[in-house]
């Protein structure tokens, strides 16, 4: 869902205006309202960032398809390349898996080394699928572990992309997540005016909201 900058900046000033005192907030003179509104926007992507990284995966939107092209490699396996700004997997299943994969591996993984085998069986199979993101010469990919046959076609390829304030000042964050954000954001902003304390207790306000 889209939310608007300016109503998130709102909501985190009425979180910070709740918790600290004028004092904290002005820090002698040295941050103005003007100046703490500027601090407060920069942070908003960071604590997006932050509470869609973190957060399970039942809290997530739908999220952006990806996967339209699949390349094939050997012992049915084979890759789909990322969008740009791939920043978390919600789901990837191929047309024959039994389920869908929601976590990743990395080839630094000791998993990853299983998917290298040339035994297709110590791979992982339409039951028990794997996945990793990996760079490949044409970008970075999701590897996918493994189809019973090259007829296989994505079913559901869905991904949460890198935070970005657009053009109309809007901001996507999962609904479910939005308190979250606020809290996450008003962290940021309390850790950058030097308040550590009031920082961790937004901080950990935050975490709560996405149980």
């Amino acid at each position: 869902m889209i939310y608007s900058v300016h109503d998130i900046m709102r909501d985190v000033r009425v979180c910070l205006d709740q918790n600290m005192t004028s004092e904290q907030l002005i820090k002698t003179g040295d941050v103005d309202s003007l100046a703490l509104d500027d601090i407060i926007r920069s942070k908003i992507p960071e604590a997006v960032e932050r509470v869609h990284c973190s957060a399970p995966t039942h809290l997530l939107e739908l999220g952006h398809n990806f996967g339209e092209a699949v390349f094939w490699g050997d012992q049915e396996s084979g890759w789909v390349l990322l969008p740009d700004d791939f920043m978390r997997l919600i789901v990837f299943e191929m047309s024959d898996w039994e389920r869908g994969v929601s976590t990743v591996i990395l080839p630094t993984d000791a998993e990853y080394a299983m998917q290298r085998q040339r035994i297709k069986a110590l791979r992982g199979t339409s039951q028990r699928p794997v996945c990793a993101v990996v760079m490949r010469p044409e970008g970075r990919a999701l590897e996918f572990y493994s189809c019973k046959s090259e007829e296989a076609y994505v079913r559901r390829a869905q991904y949460v992309p890198y935070p970005k304030i657009d053009a109309d000042d809007g901001i996507d964050i999962s609904e479910r997540c939005y308190t979250a954000v606020v809290y996450a954001a008003a962290s940021l902003v309390a850790l950058t005016l030097g308040e550590t304390e009031k920082s961790s207790i937004f901080s950990e306000i935050s975490k709560t909201a996405l149980q």
